[in-house]
């Protein structure tokens, strides 16, 4: 699909940085003993970025739509994870805000892909 081409190819930028974040906070997770919580948090982390990836290949807008949209709720799963675990003192305020703040910005932009391309194709 070429929707996900030049103006977005941001959100594959953007979220591929992400994915490595999580990659290695979920190295320091681990070395603080913290195995559950952290799988979770490597699961959807990374996630986001592969449905990203797989909506460059999506069979027709509607396909490009939901696999955005499977991406748009792994990163909001991914801000529950990392709330649980700065709540549960696994991380700390600074790594906790940094990382938030990249995925909210994550979710910002999965929005208002959807919503354009939505609106551009008079997809339900």
């Amino acid at each position: 699909m070429s929707e996900i081409q030049e103006s977005n190819s941001i959100i594959v930028t953007k979220s591929y940085s992400f994915a490595i974040d999580v990659v290695m906070l979920y190295k320091k997770l681990v070395e603080q003993k913290e195995f559950i919580l952290s799988k979770q948090l490597l699961r959807c982390g990374t996630s986001i970025g592969a449905n990203v990836n797989e909506a460059i290949s999506a069979e027709s807008k509607k396909d490009f739509v939901h696999k955005l949209g499977i991406a748009l709720k792994e990163a909001r799963e991914t801000v529950y994870w990392l709330k649980l675990l700065k709540d549960s003192n696994y991380l700390i305020q600074d790594a906790f805000e940094m990382n938030i703040s990249k995925c909210s910005e994550l979710i910002k932009i999965l929005s208002s892909i959807i919503l354009t391309t939505k609106q551009r194709y008079s997809i339900n």
